[in-house]
This record gives structure tokens, C-alpha cells and sequence, in this order.
């Protein structure tokens, strides 16, 4: 029988899910760097027999203090959740991050929250973890204290691939640059961006190559281009082909950010539907046609080349 995943909306966590191993941070992306992480937790898991949790903060903080920060995340809540699942965790607590819990002091977070609501006994937190008012926190003052509160940090070096460090931020700079076959190695799977089908202007369809207009909400935007992606409808595990294209198309005068997407051997209506699409390979950077013919016929050569790298 397969353990269900607890989720917690504050502190208040179940007897059982106390003394355990907790795991504190964005977890933006959830890539390999972190995945080091959390194999070294399900290593001490089975060691002393205890179980293993995760404390992650919605909105992520550096997006609350900076309203403008609109485009950001690597992935959306749900997907963070769902790559959680597959480290077999016992417990997510997804903390509310707002004004109040902002201003608590360092000291305080250590003293009230970790040591008498969560009683961890194991704390893994990346080098860069920073927490409390202001940011005062960090792994230096959380070791300090360990003695005192009855728990031990662990904190591994970062991994590194080609002398640098893998980090959200480091992926958040690879999609912007279209370099989406290195963003998907640090990741271990297709980056990938979940949207509701949007009706939009029908220009696609008008020139014989119909498309869905998804949200982007506030994922971060990547290099501007054609893509081939994969596409997964909600609730139906399979996974269909096709191009995607993210811009302002230049040759329509488009002043709106969109992403495109042109499902191959498709033909269903998919208005507010929400799809799942995979970023496989960058193709090509947006241009501006002279006309309509003149786009027709790029769009035809990046169906072949998507379909051959694809």
C-alpha cells in the first residue's frame, strides 16, 4: 500500500511528523542540484527510521517583496508538488509566505516555529538559505543554535557541473537564453510550463496552422522563439507532438506575450482546457515576415525540423 503524501497549510503538523528530517527552501525547479538534497535525506530516512518532510513557502519570497517580479518561477506549485512525490516524502508543509510571517525575527523562527511546533531532528538547507526578518537568518546562526534546540543542519556542498554551480537561478538564465536541452539535463526531465487555452485572435487556424494560445502566468519567459514541445492534456497521460511559439508575433503586430502552440495530427477543441507543454528543443529565434506567404513557408520548414528533433 503506498503511503499518502500529508500537506500542510501552517505549523500545526501531526505527533508523527515531528523528530523528523526537514528539508527547508523554495525548491524552485526542483533540479538535480536540489534532487542531490533530497537523496541525501532518504539516505538518513533509512538510517534512523524517521520520516521526511518539506517546509516550502507560496508565494516564493524574492516574488512577494518584489511585486513587479512577474515572471519568475521555474514551475508552479503543483509541479513542485509533484516532483516531491517521486522522493516518497511523508509531509509538505506549504507555509503562506505574507507580511506577518515575514517580520518574524530569525531567532524567533528557530526558537517557536522549529523547535516547538516542528521539532525537527535533521535540518537540510542549501548554503544560500536565508530566513527570518530581513533575511538576517542563515546557516551560520541555524548551526549556532543547534545544541540549544535539540536538532543538527546539514548542509552539503552545491553540485557542480563544468566548474558551476546548479541553482534555479543559473536554469532561470539558461531558458531565457533558448538553451533548453542544458536547462532539461539540469533538471532531469522537459522543462515544461502548465496553462489554460486561451481564445485568442484565430490567426493560426486562419492560415492552416491552428494553434492554442496558452497563459503564462508567472513562469519565467523564455528566449523568444519556435520550440518543439510535447504536449499532455490533463488527466490523459498521453504525451502528444507538436511546435510552439513564444513572442510577440512580430508579422501580425501582436503587442501581448503569448505562447502558441500547434498540437501535430490534432483536432479537438481545447478552449480553457489546461495542457501540459514540454519544451524539448529551441529551433529557431522570432523574426518578422514581409508577408503571410513568406511565413507559411518558415512555418512549414520548422514543422519538418521539429518533427525530426522531436
Amino acid at each position: 500500500m503506498v503511503k499518502k503524501l500529508k500537506l500542510y497549510k501552517n505549523f500545526s503538523i501531526l505527533n508523527k511528523h515531528k523528530n523528523s528530517i526537514l528539508l527547508i527552501g523554495n525548491f524552485d525547479g526542483m533540479h538535480i542540484g536540489h534532487q542531490k538534497l533530497f537523496k541525501l535525506a532518504k539516505e538518513y530516512k533509512r538510517k534512523f527510521k524517521v520520516n521526511i518532510g518539506v517546509l516550502t513557502f507560496d508565494p516564493m519570497p524574492k516574488m512577494f517583496f518584489n511585486k513587479k517580479l512577474n515572471n519568475f518561477k521555474i514551475s508552479n506549485l503543483n509541479q513542485k508538488i509533484k516532483c516531491l512525490r517521486k522522493f516518497k516524502i511523508d509531509f509538505i508543509i506549504i507555509k503562506k509566505f505574507d507580511k506577518k510571517f515575514s517580520k518574524i525575527n530569525y531567532s524567533n523562527f528557530i526558537k517557536h516555529i522549529l523547535f516547538k511546533k516542528l521539532k525537527p531532528i535533521y535540518i537540510f538547507v542549501s548554503n544560500n538559505f536565508r530566513f527570518g526578518n530581513k533575511r538576517e537568518g542563515n546557516v551560520t546562526k541555524l548551526k549556532f543554535l543547534e545544541k540549544k534546540y535539540n536538532y543538527k543542519v546539514i548542509n552539503p556542498k552545491p553540485l557542480k557541473k563544468k566548474n558551476k554551480t546548479i541553482s534555479s537561478t543559473l536554469i532561470r538564465k539558461l531558458i531565457t537564453k533558448g538553451k533548453i536541452n542544458v536547462v532539461n539535463k539540469y533538471l532531469d526531465r522537459s522543462w515544461s510550463i502548465q496553462g489554460k487555452v486561451k481564445v485568442g485572435r484565430k490567426m493560426g487556424r486562419k492560415i492552416g496552422f491552428p494553434t492554442c494560445n496558452i497563459e503564462l502566468n508567472d513562469y519565467v519567459v523564455a528566449r523568444h522563439g519556435v520550440y518543439a514541445v510535447n504536449i499532455l492534456l490533463k488527466n490523459n497521460k498521453k504525451l502528444f507532438k507538436g511546435i510552439a511559439n513564444l513572442g510577440y508575433r512580430p508579422t501580425f503586430n501582436q503587442k501581448k506575450l503569448l505562447l502558441e502552440v500547434h498540437i501535430f495530427n490534432f483536432s479537438r477543441n481545447l478552449y480553457n482546457k489546461y495542457l501540459t507543454i514540454e519544451f524539448m528543443n529551441f529551433i529557431r529565434k522570432e523574426k518578422k515576415f514581409k508577408n503571410i506567404n513568406q511565413l507559411k513557408k518558415q512555418i512549414n520548414l520548422d514543422l519538418k525540423i521539429a518533427k525530426k528533433v522531436n
